[in-house]
C-alpha cells in the first residue's frame, strides 16, 4: 500500500511530476483507483462518510465537495468541513466566496478552490464553454488565483482554460493546480471515472479520454439480466424450478409423525 499524500507532500511535488486525479462516485471506483495508483480523488461526501471507505481506499488523497448553494454560509461551510475531516477527508473543495474559503483556511482546513469554467457560476462566463481565451478573461483567472492564495487555499481546479494561460498561471502560483481540460502545464490531471470508463452516455467533454466501453458492457449485461429472468419465469411455469437440489426433504419417520398429528 502506497503512503497517502499530505498537503505538505503535494506542495513539495509541485513542478516535480504530474499527479493523477479522478472523480469517483462508487466504492468499486474508489477501490480501483486505490489499486491502480491514482494520487487524488474527488468524492461525494456520502461516499467518504461510509465506514468502509478507508478500508478500500487507504492511500487516496480524498477531497469531498458540495455546491456552495447546498451548504450555505461560511459558518455552515466550516461545520461541514470539520465533519468531512472527521470522516477522513484530506482536503475539501469549495467554489464559494473567497471570504468563505478564508474562514475555513483560518481554521486550518485544507481548501481547494475553482477557477476558469466553474459550473455553479457559469452564467457569469457565458455558460459551459472555455474561459480565458482573451487577455482580459485570462487576467481575471490570474486575479482569482491570487485571491485564492490570499484567502489561504492550497490548491485550485482550473477548468477548460487555454493551455498557455494555465501553464503561465501554474508557474507563478504556489497553489497546486488541478487541470481539467487545461493541459499538462499544471500540477495534476483530473478526469471523471465515468468518462474514462466510457460509462457516460451523454455529451463527452473534449478534454476527456475514453479507455473502456462500460456503456456497451452495461447494455450486454442488461440483455443477460433479462434473459436470465425470462428463463427463471419459464422454469417456474414448467415446474423445472424448484428441483430436488433446491429444496429440503423431511425424514420419512418424522414426516409420518407430523402428518399423524395434523390429523
Amino acid at each position: 500500500m502506497a503512503k497517502r499524500l499530505t498537503v505538505a507532500d503535494l506542495r513539495a511535488l509541485k513542478g516535480e511530476r504530474q499527479l493523477t486525479m479522478l472523480r469517483v462516485t462508487t466504492m468499486d471506483e474508489a477501490a480501483a483507483a486505490e489499486r491502480s495508483g491514482i494520487d487524488l480523488v474527488s468524492v461525494p461526501p456520502e461516499l467518504l462518510c461510509r465506514p468502509d471507505y478507508r478500508d478500500v481506499a487507504p492511500s487516496l488523497f480524498s477531497i469531498p465537495g458540495m455546491d456552495y448553494i447546498d451548504v450555505g454560509t461560511s459558518e455552515d461551510f466550516i461545520r461541514w468541513s470539520f465533519r468531512m475531516l472527521q470522516h477522513g477527508a484530506d482536503a475539501v473543495y469549495c467554489s464559494a466566496s473567497f471570504a468563505t474559503i478564508k474562514a475555513m483556511a483560518d481554521e486550518a482546513v485544507p481548501v481547494i478552490g475553482h477557477v476558469g469554467l466553474v459550473p455553479s457560476r457559469r452564467t457569469w462566463t457565458g455558460g459551459f464553454k472555455a474561459v480565458g481565451k482573451t487577455a482580459d478573461s485570462a487576467m481575471a483567472i490570474w486575479e482569482a488565483v491570487q485571491a485564492l492564495e490570499a484567502a489561504g487555499a492550497f490548491g485550485a481546479e482550473i477548468e477548460v482554460v487555454p493551455v498557455e494561460v494555465a501553464q503561465a498561471i501554474s508557474e507563478r502560483t504556489s497553489l497546486i493546480m488541478l487541470s481539467m481540460g487545461a493541459g499538462a502545464g499544471c500540477d495534476a490531471q483530473y478526469l471523471f471515472a465515468d468518462d474514462i470508463l466510457g460509462a457516460n452516455r451523454g455529451h463527452m467533454p473534449r478534454h476527456s479520454k475514453v479507455y473502456r466501453d462500460f456503456a456497451g458492457e452495461y447494455d450486454r449485461l442488461q440483455k443477460e439480466r433479462i434473459a436470465a429472468f425470462e428463463e427463471y419465469c419459464q422454469d417456474v411455469e414448467t415446474g423445472r424450478f424448484p428441483a430436488d437440489e433446491h429444496i429440503l426433504k423431511m425424514d420419512p419417520a418424522e414426516l409420518g409423525l407430523f402428518r399423524q398429528r395434523l390429523g
